[in-house]
Protein backbone atom coordinates (compact mmCIF):
# COMPACT_ATOMS: atom_id res chain seq x y z
CA UNK A 1 0.00 0.00 0.00
CA UNK A 2 1.18 3.08 -0.83
CA UNK A 3 0.96 6.35 1.27
CA UNK A 4 1.05 9.95 0.00
CA UNK A 5 0.56 13.27 2.65
CA UNK A 6 0.14 16.48 0.44
CA UNK A 7 0.56 19.66 2.30
CA UNK A 8 -0.85 18.47 5.70
CA UNK A 9 -1.65 21.53 7.74
CA UNK A 10 -3.04 21.53 11.63
CA UNK A 11 -3.26 24.88 12.97
CA UNK A 12 -4.30 25.47 16.57
CA UNK A 13 -5.53 29.16 16.79
CA UNK A 14 -2.78 31.02 15.51
CA UNK A 15 0.04 28.61 16.79
CA UNK A 16 0.79 26.12 13.61
CA UNK A 17 1.74 22.87 14.65
CA UNK A 18 2.19 21.45 11.06
CA UNK A 19 2.70 24.16 8.07
CA UNK A 20 2.09 22.00 4.15
CA UNK A 21 3.56 18.99 5.20
CA UNK A 22 4.71 16.68 2.42
CA UNK A 23 5.42 12.75 2.53
CA UNK A 24 4.97 9.23 0.87
CA UNK A 25 5.81 6.01 2.38
CA UNK A 26 6.34 3.08 -0.16
CA UNK A 27 4.89 -0.06 0.42
CA UNK A 28 7.53 -2.38 2.20
CA UNK A 29 9.39 0.91 3.27
CA UNK A 30 11.02 1.32 6.80
CA UNK A 31 9.70 5.89 6.17
CA UNK A 32 11.71 7.87 9.37
CA UNK A 33 10.30 11.10 10.79
CA UNK A 34 13.10 12.74 12.85
CA UNK A 35 12.46 15.78 14.98
CA UNK A 36 12.97 16.98 18.13
CA UNK A 37 9.99 17.14 20.64
CA UNK A 38 7.85 19.09 19.80
CA UNK A 39 8.39 19.15 15.83
CA UNK A 40 5.45 18.37 15.00
CA UNK A 41 5.57 14.19 14.44
CA UNK A 42 2.94 13.04 16.65
CA UNK A 43 0.25 15.79 15.55
CA UNK A 44 1.24 14.98 11.63
CA UNK A 45 0.36 10.97 12.92
CA UNK A 46 -2.58 12.04 14.52
CA UNK A 47 -3.85 13.61 12.03
CA UNK A 48 -3.28 10.59 9.61
CA UNK A 49 -4.44 8.01 12.33
CA UNK A 50 -8.04 10.51 12.19
CA UNK A 51 -7.28 11.27 16.06
CA UNK A 52 -7.03 15.42 14.48
CA UNK A 53 -8.67 16.92 11.44
CA UNK A 54 -6.15 18.78 9.02
CA UNK A 55 -6.64 22.50 8.48
CA UNK A 56 -5.53 22.00 4.86
CA UNK A 57 -4.29 19.13 3.19
CA UNK A 58 -4.81 15.67 2.23
CA UNK A 59 -4.39 12.01 2.68
CA UNK A 60 -3.85 9.44 -0.35
CA UNK A 61 -4.15 5.75 -0.47
CA UNK A 62 -2.75 4.29 -3.43
CA UNK A 63 -3.32 7.03 -5.51
CA UNK A 64 -7.20 8.12 -4.04
CA UNK A 65 -7.93 10.92 -1.26
CA UNK A 66 -9.44 9.52 1.77
CA UNK A 67 -10.72 11.41 4.75
CA UNK A 68 -10.77 9.96 8.30
CA UNK A 69 -13.45 10.92 11.03
CA UNK A 70 -11.66 8.71 13.28
CA UNK A 71 -9.19 5.90 14.45
CA UNK A 72 -11.87 3.10 12.89
CA UNK A 73 -11.80 4.99 9.63
CA UNK A 74 -7.39 4.87 9.46
CA UNK A 75 -8.04 1.41 10.70
CA UNK A 76 -10.20 0.01 7.44
CA UNK A 77 -7.63 1.72 5.12
CA UNK A 78 -5.17 -0.20 6.53
CA UNK A 79 -3.32 2.27 8.93
CA UNK A 80 -2.19 1.13 12.38
CA UNK A 81 -0.79 2.78 15.08
CA UNK A 82 1.21 2.20 18.13
CA UNK A 83 1.24 4.97 20.20
CA UNK A 84 3.73 6.01 22.73
CA UNK A 85 1.96 5.40 25.62
CA UNK A 86 0.12 1.90 25.49
CA UNK A 87 -4.09 1.50 24.86
CA UNK A 88 -4.13 -1.48 26.48
CA UNK A 89 -6.02 -2.98 29.74
CA UNK A 90 -3.96 -4.42 32.33
CA UNK A 91 -6.35 -6.72 33.96
CA UNK A 92 -7.01 -8.26 30.65
CA UNK A 93 -4.93 -11.20 28.92
CA UNK A 94 -3.10 -10.55 25.72
CA UNK A 95 -5.55 -12.16 23.56
CA UNK A 96 -8.48 -9.85 25.41
CA UNK A 97 -6.75 -6.94 24.66
CA UNK A 98 -6.07 -7.63 20.91
CA UNK A 99 -9.56 -8.65 20.22
CA UNK A 100 -11.08 -5.74 22.40
CA UNK A 101 -14.28 -4.35 20.69
CA UNK A 102 -14.21 -7.22 17.94
CA UNK A 103 -14.82 -9.92 20.14
CA UNK A 104 -15.12 -13.63 18.53
CA UNK A 105 -18.50 -15.59 20.27
CA UNK A 106 -19.89 -18.90 20.53
CA UNK A 107 -23.57 -19.18 21.20
CA UNK A 108 -25.92 -17.05 23.52
CA UNK A 109 -22.80 -14.40 23.10
CA UNK A 110 -20.28 -16.13 25.37
CA UNK A 111 -16.42 -15.13 24.42
CA UNK A 112 -14.24 -17.41 22.47
CA UNK A 113 -11.49 -17.26 23.89
CA UNK A 114 -9.52 -20.03 21.91
CA UNK A 115 -10.16 -18.64 18.51
CA UNK A 116 -9.18 -15.15 20.35
CA UNK A 117 -5.62 -17.05 21.37
CA UNK A 118 -5.54 -18.67 17.88
CA UNK A 119 -5.38 -15.16 15.88
CA UNK A 120 -2.62 -13.93 18.25
CA UNK A 121 -0.49 -17.01 18.07
CA UNK A 122 -0.81 -17.33 14.67
CA UNK A 123 0.21 -13.46 13.92
CA UNK A 124 2.96 -14.46 16.95
CA UNK A 125 4.34 -16.82 15.38
CA UNK A 126 4.46 -15.22 11.85
CA UNK A 127 5.94 -11.97 12.77
CA UNK A 128 8.41 -13.47 15.58
CA UNK A 129 6.57 -11.56 18.48
CA UNK A 130 7.18 -14.29 21.02
CA UNK A 131 3.85 -13.37 22.90
CA UNK A 132 1.58 -15.60 25.03
CA UNK A 133 -2.17 -15.43 24.32
CA UNK A 134 -3.16 -16.19 28.00
CA UNK A 135 -0.70 -13.76 30.30
CA UNK A 136 -2.25 -10.72 31.52
CA UNK A 137 -0.80 -7.72 30.05
CA UNK A 138 -0.23 -6.01 33.37
CA UNK A 139 2.25 -9.01 34.24
CA UNK A 140 4.48 -8.72 31.20
CA UNK A 141 7.62 -6.49 30.54
CA UNK A 142 6.84 -3.09 28.95
CA UNK A 143 8.78 -4.13 25.52
CA UNK A 144 6.39 -7.29 25.58
CA UNK A 145 3.53 -5.14 26.27
CA UNK A 146 4.42 -3.01 22.65
CA UNK A 147 4.40 -6.22 20.98
CA UNK A 148 0.87 -6.43 21.71
CA UNK A 149 -0.05 -3.51 20.55
CA UNK A 150 2.25 -4.41 17.39
CA UNK A 151 -0.26 -7.89 17.68
CA UNK A 152 -3.51 -5.54 18.15
CA UNK A 153 -2.69 -3.44 15.14
CA UNK A 154 -1.80 -6.54 12.58
CA UNK A 155 -4.47 -7.92 13.30
CA UNK A 156 -6.79 -5.30 11.71
CA UNK A 157 -4.41 -6.13 8.75
CA UNK A 158 -2.56 -2.86 8.87
CA UNK A 159 -0.79 -2.30 5.71
CA UNK A 160 1.09 0.64 7.11
CA UNK A 161 2.41 0.78 10.86
CA UNK A 162 3.17 3.56 12.76
CA UNK A 163 5.31 3.42 15.91
CA UNK A 164 5.89 6.93 17.77
CA UNK A 165 8.36 6.90 19.73
CA UNK A 166 8.79 3.23 20.25
CA UNK A 167 12.17 2.90 21.97
CA UNK A 168 11.58 5.45 24.70
CA UNK A 169 10.26 3.37 27.62
CA UNK A 170 12.39 0.14 26.35
CA UNK A 171 16.15 -1.07 27.50
CA UNK A 172 18.96 -1.55 24.92
CA UNK A 173 17.81 -4.90 24.89
CA UNK A 174 14.58 -4.91 23.96
CA UNK A 175 15.40 -2.41 21.74
CA UNK A 176 17.08 -4.76 19.65
CA UNK A 177 14.60 -7.23 19.70
CA UNK A 178 12.20 -4.26 18.24
CA UNK A 179 14.35 -3.33 15.49
CA UNK A 180 14.27 -7.19 14.57
CA UNK A 181 10.88 -7.27 14.83
CA UNK A 182 10.65 -3.97 12.22
CA UNK A 183 12.85 -5.47 9.93
CA UNK A 184 11.08 -8.89 9.93
CA UNK A 185 7.69 -6.59 9.20
CA UNK A 186 9.28 -5.43 6.24
CA UNK A 187 10.28 -8.28 4.61
CA UNK A 188 6.63 -9.52 4.60
CA UNK A 189 5.46 -6.15 3.07
CA UNK A 190 4.34 -3.88 6.17
CA UNK A 191 5.27 -0.44 6.01
CA UNK A 192 6.40 1.47 8.88
CA UNK A 193 6.55 5.07 10.03
CA UNK A 194 8.81 5.16 12.33
CA UNK A 195 8.89 8.28 14.36
CA UNK A 196 11.86 9.26 16.95
CA UNK A 197 14.65 11.86 17.99
CA UNK A 198 17.64 9.05 18.11
CA UNK A 199 19.97 9.06 15.65
CA UNK A 200 21.29 5.73 15.80
CA UNK A 201 18.11 4.36 15.57
CA UNK A 202 17.33 5.72 12.10
CA UNK A 203 20.45 4.81 10.72
CA UNK A 204 20.25 1.48 11.94
CA UNK A 205 16.96 0.39 10.30
CA UNK A 206 15.42 3.30 7.66
CA UNK A 207 15.19 3.25 4.64
CA UNK A 208 14.44 6.87 4.10
CA UNK A 209 14.49 9.75 6.69
CA UNK A 210 12.42 12.67 6.82
CA UNK A 211 13.60 15.33 9.72
CA UNK A 212 10.94 17.49 10.62
CA UNK A 213 11.81 21.33 12.24
CA UNK A 214 9.27 23.47 14.17
CA UNK A 215 5.71 22.05 11.77
CA UNK A 216 7.97 21.58 8.52
CA UNK A 217 10.19 19.27 6.30
CA UNK A 218 13.45 20.30 6.00
CA UNK A 219 14.55 17.40 4.23
CA UNK A 220 15.31 14.07 3.57
CA UNK A 221 17.88 12.32 3.71
CA UNK A 222 19.87 8.39 3.06
CA UNK A 223 20.53 5.86 6.48
CA UNK A 224 24.29 6.35 5.28
CA UNK A 225 24.03 10.13 6.80
CA UNK A 226 26.26 11.08 9.13
CA UNK A 227 24.51 11.73 12.33
CA UNK A 228 26.10 15.22 12.88
CA UNK A 229 24.40 16.29 9.71
CA UNK A 230 21.19 14.92 10.74
CA UNK A 231 21.06 16.57 14.11
CA UNK A 232 22.04 19.46 12.62
CA UNK A 233 19.15 19.26 10.21
CA UNK A 234 17.15 18.81 12.98
CA UNK A 235 17.89 21.79 15.42
CA UNK A 236 18.85 24.21 12.49
CA UNK A 237 22.76 24.38 14.20
CA UNK A 238 25.48 22.57 14.42
CA UNK A 239 25.53 19.85 17.31
CA UNK A 240 28.69 18.53 19.48
CA UNK A 241 27.17 14.88 20.04
CA UNK A 242 30.12 14.48 22.03
CA UNK A 243 30.11 15.47 25.76
CA UNK A 244 33.22 17.97 26.15
CA UNK A 245 34.77 17.60 29.66
CA UNK A 246 38.01 17.84 31.38
CA UNK A 247 39.38 14.77 33.86
CA UNK A 248 37.35 14.70 37.18
CA UNK A 249 39.21 16.97 40.03
CA UNK A 250 37.54 14.75 42.71
CA UNK A 251 36.98 15.76 46.58
CA UNK A 252 35.98 14.66 49.73
CA UNK A 253 33.24 12.01 49.46
CA UNK A 254 29.51 13.98 49.84
CA UNK A 255 27.29 10.95 49.74
CA UNK A 256 28.18 7.07 51.44
CA UNK A 257 25.54 4.23 50.83
CA UNK A 258 26.23 1.43 52.91
CA UNK A 259 24.45 -1.89 53.02
CA UNK A 260 21.41 -0.16 52.09
CA UNK A 261 18.32 -2.40 51.08
CA UNK A 262 15.16 -2.32 50.00
CA UNK A 263 12.09 -4.53 50.59
CA UNK A 264 9.45 -4.22 48.11
CA UNK A 265 5.52 -3.89 49.22
CA UNK A 266 5.27 -7.89 48.44
CA UNK A 267 8.27 -8.42 51.04
CA UNK A 268 10.90 -8.92 48.00
CA UNK A 269 14.04 -8.00 48.69
CA UNK A 270 15.04 -5.19 45.49
CA UNK A 271 18.12 -3.73 46.43
CA UNK A 272 20.50 -6.13 48.43
CA UNK A 273 23.00 -4.92 50.78
CA UNK A 274 24.44 -1.86 47.90
CA UNK A 275 27.60 0.45 49.22
CA UNK A 276 28.96 2.64 47.05
CA UNK A 277 30.18 6.58 47.23
CA UNK A 278 30.02 9.33 45.31
CA UNK A 279 32.78 11.89 45.62
CA UNK A 280 32.41 15.90 45.51
CA UNK A 281 33.61 16.73 41.45
CA UNK A 282 33.12 13.46 39.80
CA UNK A 283 30.05 12.12 38.02
CA UNK A 284 29.17 8.34 38.80
CA UNK A 285 27.21 6.66 36.75
CA UNK A 286 24.95 3.56 37.75
CA UNK A 287 24.43 1.40 34.67
CA UNK A 288 22.22 -2.02 34.67
CA UNK A 289 19.26 -3.07 32.38
CA UNK A 290 15.61 -1.67 33.50
CA UNK A 291 14.28 -3.33 37.00
CA UNK A 292 17.28 -4.74 38.75
CA UNK A 293 16.88 -2.19 41.53
CA UNK A 294 17.61 0.75 40.19
CA UNK A 295 14.69 2.86 40.54
CA UNK A 296 14.50 1.47 44.39
CA UNK A 297 17.99 2.59 44.85
CA UNK A 298 17.91 6.51 43.86
CA UNK A 299 14.33 6.14 45.66
CA UNK A 300 15.97 5.11 48.69
CA UNK A 301 18.40 8.36 48.76
CA UNK A 302 15.53 10.70 48.46
CA UNK A 303 13.49 9.39 51.49
CA UNK A 304 10.50 8.57 48.77
CA UNK A 305 10.99 4.71 50.40
CA UNK A 306 12.83 3.82 53.53
CA UNK A 307 15.58 1.36 53.38
CA UNK A 308 14.80 -1.68 55.77
CA UNK A 309 18.81 -1.78 56.62
CA UNK A 310 21.85 0.02 55.69
CA UNK A 311 22.82 3.63 56.12
CA UNK A 312 22.69 6.31 53.66
CA UNK A 313 25.27 9.21 54.60
CA UNK A 314 25.12 12.90 53.42
CA UNK A 315 28.67 14.73 54.20
CA UNK A 316 28.51 12.81 57.11
CA UNK A 317 24.85 12.63 58.51
CA UNK A 318 22.52 10.24 58.11
CA UNK A 319 19.85 10.92 56.31
CA UNK A 320 18.18 7.61 55.77
CA UNK A 321 15.04 8.43 57.61
CA UNK A 322 14.88 11.84 55.83
CA UNK A 323 11.51 12.47 54.07
CA UNK A 324 11.87 13.77 50.63
CA UNK A 325 11.58 17.35 51.33
CA UNK A 326 14.35 16.79 54.16
CA UNK A 327 16.49 15.24 51.45
CA UNK A 328 15.72 18.48 48.91
CA UNK A 329 16.11 20.66 51.89
CA UNK A 330 19.47 18.87 52.45
CA UNK A 331 21.10 19.97 49.43
CA UNK A 332 19.84 16.50 47.10
CA UNK A 333 18.76 17.89 43.94
CA UNK A 334 17.08 15.01 41.63
CA UNK A 335 15.73 14.34 38.27
CA UNK A 336 13.31 11.59 38.42
CA UNK A 337 13.14 8.79 35.75
CA UNK A 338 9.47 9.10 35.49
CA UNK A 339 8.72 13.23 35.11
CA UNK A 340 4.66 12.58 34.92
CA UNK A 341 4.37 11.10 37.86
CA UNK A 342 7.49 12.42 39.96
CA UNK A 343 9.01 15.05 38.03
CA UNK A 344 5.93 17.79 37.72
CA UNK A 345 2.07 18.62 38.61
CA UNK A 346 0.77 18.42 35.14
CA UNK A 347 -2.01 20.85 35.66
CA UNK A 348 0.65 23.75 37.34
CA UNK A 349 2.28 26.46 34.86
CA UNK A 350 5.21 26.32 33.87
CA UNK A 351 5.93 29.28 36.08
CA UNK A 352 4.50 27.05 39.03
CA UNK A 353 6.82 23.98 38.45
CA UNK A 354 9.74 25.56 38.61
CA UNK A 355 9.64 26.37 42.36
CA UNK A 356 8.03 23.68 43.22
CA UNK A 357 10.41 22.31 45.53
CA UNK A 358 11.70 25.98 46.21
CA UNK A 359 8.37 27.94 47.28
CA UNK A 360 9.26 28.11 50.73
CA UNK A 361 12.72 29.61 50.30
CA UNK A 362 13.26 33.22 51.05
CA UNK A 363 13.62 34.35 47.35
CA UNK A 364 10.21 33.32 46.67
CA UNK A 365 8.23 33.64 50.06
CA UNK A 366 7.45 35.84 52.57
CA UNK A 367 6.16 33.78 55.54
CA UNK A 368 3.10 32.43 54.09
CA UNK A 369 3.03 35.05 51.42
CA UNK A 370 4.26 34.04 48.03
CA UNK A 371 6.42 36.92 45.80
CA UNK A 372 4.97 36.31 43.15
CA UNK A 373 7.08 39.15 40.54
CA UNK A 374 9.64 36.89 42.02
CA UNK A 375 8.27 33.77 41.01
CA UNK A 376 7.41 35.14 37.22
CA UNK A 377 11.04 36.62 36.83
CA UNK A 378 12.42 32.76 37.82
CA UNK A 379 10.30 31.47 35.04
CA UNK A 380 10.98 34.06 32.49
CA UNK A 381 15.04 33.75 33.16
CA UNK A 382 14.62 29.64 33.49
CA UNK A 383 12.65 29.56 30.29
CA UNK A 384 15.50 31.31 28.22
CA UNK A 385 18.45 30.00 29.60
CA UNK A 386 17.02 26.25 29.43
CA UNK A 387 15.03 27.09 25.84
CA UNK A 388 11.68 25.57 27.37
CA UNK A 389 9.64 25.95 24.05
CA UNK A 390 6.20 27.20 25.81
CA UNK A 391 3.31 29.81 24.91
CA UNK A 392 4.03 31.36 27.81
CA UNK A 393 5.22 30.80 31.62
CA UNK A 394 1.49 30.54 32.58
CA UNK A 395 0.43 27.12 30.16
CA UNK A 396 0.49 24.19 32.13
CA UNK A 397 2.92 22.20 31.80
CA UNK A 398 0.64 19.27 29.92
CA UNK A 399 0.38 21.33 27.17
CA UNK A 400 4.34 20.91 26.29
CA UNK A 401 6.12 18.30 24.41
CA UNK A 402 7.84 15.43 26.76
CA UNK A 403 11.21 17.13 25.96
CA UNK A 404 10.33 20.42 27.36
CA UNK A 405 8.58 18.77 30.53
CA UNK A 406 12.09 17.25 30.60
CA UNK A 407 13.66 20.61 30.91
CA UNK A 408 11.30 22.52 33.15
CA UNK A 409 12.20 19.76 35.86
CA UNK A 410 16.00 19.95 34.85
CA UNK A 411 15.56 23.47 35.03
CA UNK A 412 14.33 23.61 38.65
CA UNK A 413 16.89 21.32 39.76
CA UNK A 414 19.83 22.63 38.67
CA UNK A 415 18.81 26.10 39.26
CA UNK A 416 19.84 26.04 43.06
CA UNK A 417 23.02 25.09 45.41
CA UNK A 418 23.20 21.21 45.26
CA UNK A 419 25.63 19.16 47.54
CA UNK A 420 24.60 15.80 45.42
CA UNK A 421 22.57 15.75 42.54
CA UNK A 422 20.77 12.47 41.42
CA UNK A 423 19.73 12.02 38.26
CA UNK A 424 17.69 9.02 36.62
CA UNK A 425 17.33 9.11 32.91
CA UNK A 426 17.86 12.75 32.49
CA UNK A 427 17.45 12.80 28.71
CA UNK A 428 14.92 10.08 28.35
CA UNK A 429 12.33 11.13 25.57
CA UNK A 430 14.62 14.38 24.89
CA UNK A 431 15.86 15.01 21.51
CA UNK A 432 19.48 15.39 20.74
CA UNK A 433 19.96 19.08 20.77
CA UNK A 434 18.61 18.96 24.23
CA UNK A 435 20.14 16.50 25.28
CA UNK A 436 23.58 18.16 24.08
CA UNK A 437 22.64 21.05 26.42
CA UNK A 438 21.50 18.68 29.33
CA UNK A 439 24.62 16.87 29.12
CA UNK A 440 27.05 20.15 29.30
CA UNK A 441 24.60 21.27 32.20
CA UNK A 442 25.43 17.85 34.00
CA UNK A 443 29.28 17.88 33.91
CA UNK A 444 29.19 22.30 34.51
CA UNK A 445 27.44 20.04 37.81
CA UNK A 446 30.39 18.29 38.26
CA UNK A 447 33.07 20.97 37.59
CA UNK A 448 31.21 23.22 40.08
CA UNK A 449 31.96 20.34 42.96
CA UNK A 450 28.94 18.65 43.04
CA UNK A 451 28.36 14.84 43.56
CA UNK A 452 26.41 13.51 40.48
CA UNK A 453 24.62 10.45 40.14
CA UNK A 454 23.49 9.68 36.58
CA UNK A 455 21.31 6.31 36.23
CA UNK A 456 20.32 5.14 32.84
CA UNK A 457 19.54 2.23 30.58
CA UNK A 458 21.63 4.21 27.40
CA UNK A 459 25.29 3.09 27.74
CA UNK A 460 26.17 5.94 25.01
CA UNK A 461 25.01 8.31 28.12
CA UNK A 462 26.70 5.94 30.85
CA UNK A 463 29.65 5.97 28.51
CA UNK A 464 29.49 9.51 27.86
CA UNK A 465 29.47 11.01 31.34
CA UNK A 466 30.76 9.13 33.93
CA UNK A 467 33.64 9.19 35.78
CA UNK A 468 33.45 5.85 37.26
CA UNK A 469 30.66 3.63 36.33
CA UNK A 470 28.89 0.80 39.27
CA UNK A 471 27.14 -1.81 37.60
CA UNK A 472 23.77 -3.23 38.67
CA UNK A 473 22.55 -6.79 38.16
CA UNK A 474 19.73 -8.63 39.74
CA UNK A 475 19.61 -5.67 42.69
CA UNK A 476 23.45 -5.07 43.62
CA UNK A 477 26.06 -3.66 42.56
CA UNK A 478 28.34 -6.39 40.76
CA UNK A 479 31.22 -4.20 40.18
CA UNK A 480 32.40 -0.67 39.85
CA UNK A 481 34.46 0.02 36.40
CA UNK A 482 36.60 2.94 34.58
CA UNK A 483 34.61 4.54 31.86
CA UNK A 484 37.48 2.40 29.64
CA UNK A 485 35.37 -0.77 29.72
CA UNK A 486 34.70 -2.86 26.69
CA UNK A 487 30.86 -2.50 25.61
CA UNK A 488 31.09 -6.45 25.72
CA UNK A 489 32.18 -6.90 29.16
CA UNK A 490 30.15 -4.34 30.88
CA UNK A 491 27.17 -5.59 29.00
CA UNK A 492 28.07 -9.37 30.39
CA UNK A 493 27.93 -7.75 33.85
CA UNK A 494 24.99 -5.99 33.31
CA UNK A 495 23.35 -9.41 32.24
CA UNK A 496 25.04 -11.09 35.65
CA UNK A 497 27.41 -13.12 33.20
CA UNK A 498 30.51 -11.97 34.70
CA UNK A 499 32.56 -10.49 37.29
CA UNK A 500 34.52 -7.05 36.93
CA UNK A 501 37.46 -7.85 34.00
CA UNK A 502 40.72 -8.20 35.69
CA UNK A 503 42.20 -4.79 34.00
CA UNK A 504 38.89 -3.27 35.92
CA UNK A 505 39.75 -4.89 39.28
CA UNK A 506 41.81 -1.46 40.45
CA UNK A 507 38.73 0.64 39.85
CA UNK A 508 36.38 -1.82 41.58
Amino acid sequence: MKLEIRGLTKRFGTFTANDRIDLTVEPGQIHCLLGENGAGKSTLMNMLYGLLDPTEGEILVDGEPVTFASPSGAIDAGIGMVHQHFMLVPVFTVAENVMLGREHTRGAGVLNRREAARVVRELSERYGLAVDPNSLVGELPVGVQQRVEIIKALSHDAKVLILDEPTAVLTPQEIDELMDIMRSLKEQGTSIIFITHKLREVKAVGDVITVIRRGRVVGSAPPSTPETELAEMMVGREVNLVVDKAPAKTGETVLEVSGVTVVDPRGHQVVKDVSFVAKAGEVLGIAGVQGNGQTELIKSLLGLVRPETGKILLDGEDISRYSPRDSLDAGIGYVPEDRSHDGYVASFSVRENLVLDLYRSDAFANGPALKLDAIRENAESRIKEFDIRTESAESPVSSLSGGNQQKVVVAREFSRSLKALIASQPTRGVDVGSIEFIHKRIISERDNGTAVIIVSTELDEIYALSDRIAVMYDGRIVGTVSPDIKREDIGLMMAGAREVPADQEATA
